[in-house]
């Protein structure tokens, strides 16, 4: 009965009550990012007839981590600086819970503006608060988009873009990340994907799955694209915390104001990632005031209230921790270090482009003779979690596997290595290949019914 009624194994319905939602509602559903047609843990365990219940401790949806190598879910598994946690302790009085939060409390919004987004506050430059940088995605297409209107996305990107279009009425038009551009945006593309209806252009930087970064001039080039345009472009900065390749330097676009305009950008952070404080659901949205005060009427009207005080004074407190971000990013280069021999010494895998930020990377499975839903399968039997690449993109859906590299006990990453070979193996057997067919034929989308396309033509096993 646990897993029947386990929440994120609920079916999404495609006939009956549902065919009378609202048409942004059925296109979200019908969607390839929407939740149910991409493969994840819970689709995993359905296919190994697994129960969640079991999995999940007391309804969380976090794996326990003394029992799994969570490779796949995108929070930092490294956890708060010790500063947030005294902080959140201090701060859980009655004065801090009784009242309504403020937008955010002025020193965060001075700190967010100066140490994230790379300049201060004044008449052109405003910061204000969100659930997180994912709600900042959010009012910000709601803010800008209008029915018809073009947003310009990446094909492998941040699944929450697309999502967040169709609630708007917007249409996403991807740029595929390849060699050929160095896995990020060219502004030559950019330029070329522009037409009369193009609204928003989406700089995920550094992106989000490939952790490659776009360089100074990229950035000046895209935003004045945008301008000669009419078009807004939003900047999400959400892996910048920790620098893996020490060659390489990030830059907010809105840090870029004294060499180019950029009034018409609007960038966005969240404390998930760098800071691992996913459950905190704090962000932060910046950009010029006028933006700023019409992103803050769209969250009043979508979710009135703010970002809880508590989580705020906490945030700042991670923010002020100098040590936290060179003591994460260690831990982070050693775990990296770690899955590139595994990737060197297990054949037919490969880095498509190995990662400058964040904590995540691409690996391409493909040479392995198994699709990366096959092997997510196998790997998942094994107590060893990642994500296929079906939830980020039409490109390299059934090729690359995103995985996360911030868990601190190196025995997840030495579990993952001692997995690979046998999971590879069983995965080439076919074994789970017609379960994961039905799965995405259920999705009943274009891409679903590609994918099962794809799979149907997989070479058998030798």
């Amino acid at each position: 009965m646990a897993s029947k009624r386990f929440i994120l194994g609920w079916p999404i319905e495609r006939e009956g009550l549902a065919s009378r939602f609202s048409d942004r509602a059925q296109q979200l559903i019908a969607s390839p990012q929407a939740m149910g047609n991409y493969m994840t843990y819970r689709d995993a365990i359905a296919i190994l007839g697994l129960d969640p219940g079991q999995i999940y401790r007391a309804g969380r949806i976090d794996l326990p981590l003394d029992e799994w190598s969570d490779l796949g879910w995108m929070c930092s598994h490294i956890g708060p600086p010790q500063a947030a946690v005294e902080a959140v302790r201090n701060a859980a009085t009655a004065e801090n819970i009784g009242p309504y939060s403020p937008d955010l409390i002025g020193p965060l919004r001075d700190l967010a503006a100066v140490k994230k987004f790379g300049r201060e506050r004044d008449e052109d430059f405003e910061v204000i608060g969100t659930e997180g940088a994912q709600a900042g995605v959010a009012f910000t297409v709601m803010t800008l988009v209008n029915p018809g209107d073009e947003v310009i996305i990446t094909d492998p990107g941040y699944f929450h873009f697309t999502p967040a279009v169709i609630l708007a009425g917007g249409v996403c038009k991807a740029i595929t990340l390849g060699a050929h551009n160095g896995y990020k945006l060219d502004p030559d593309e950019v330029a070329q994907a522009i037409t009369p209806r193009t609204k928003l252009i989406v700089v995920c930087d550094p992106i989000n799955p490939f952790g490659t970064i776009q360089t100074k001039d990229e950035l000046i080039a895209i935003a004045e694209i945008a301008a000669r345009a009419g078009a807004f472009v939003l900047d999400d900065i959400t892996h910048d915390a920790h620098r893996l390749d020490p060659a390489a330097q990030h830059y907010p676009m809105t840090a870029l104001h004294k060499e180019t305009d950029t009034s018409h950008v609007v960038a966005t952070f969240g404390m998930s990632h760098g800071y691992g404080m996913a459950a905190a659901r704090i962000g932060f949205l910046a950009g010029h005031p006028a933006l700023m005060r019409a992103a803050l009427a769209a969250k009043i009207g979508l979710v009135r209230l703010n970002t809880n005080l508590i989580a705020q004074i906490s945030t700042q407190a991670a923010l002020d921790d100098e040590g936290y971000i060179p003591m994460s990013e260690e831990i982070i280069r050693r775990n990296f270090r770690h899955v590139e021999q595994t990737v060197e010494m297990t054949p037919g895998l490969r880095f498509p482009v190995k990662p400058q930020y964040g904590f995540s990377a691409v690996i391409d499975v493909s040479g392995t003779g198994v699709t990366s839903q096959e092997l997510t399968i196998s790997l998942f039997k094994r107590n060893v979690a990642v994500y296929p690449g079906d939830g980020l993109g039409e490109n390299g859906a059934t090729e690359y596997m995103r995985i996360n590299f911030s868990q601190p006990d190196i025995r997840a990453f030495e579990r993952f290595r001692e997995a690979l070979p046998e999971a590879i193996a069983e995965a080439r057997s076919g074994m789970y290949r017609d379960k994961i067919i039905a799965f995405f034929e259920r999705a009943k989308t274009d891409r679903g019914r590609k994918i099962a396309e794809r799979l149907r033509k997989q070479p058998a096993a030798a």
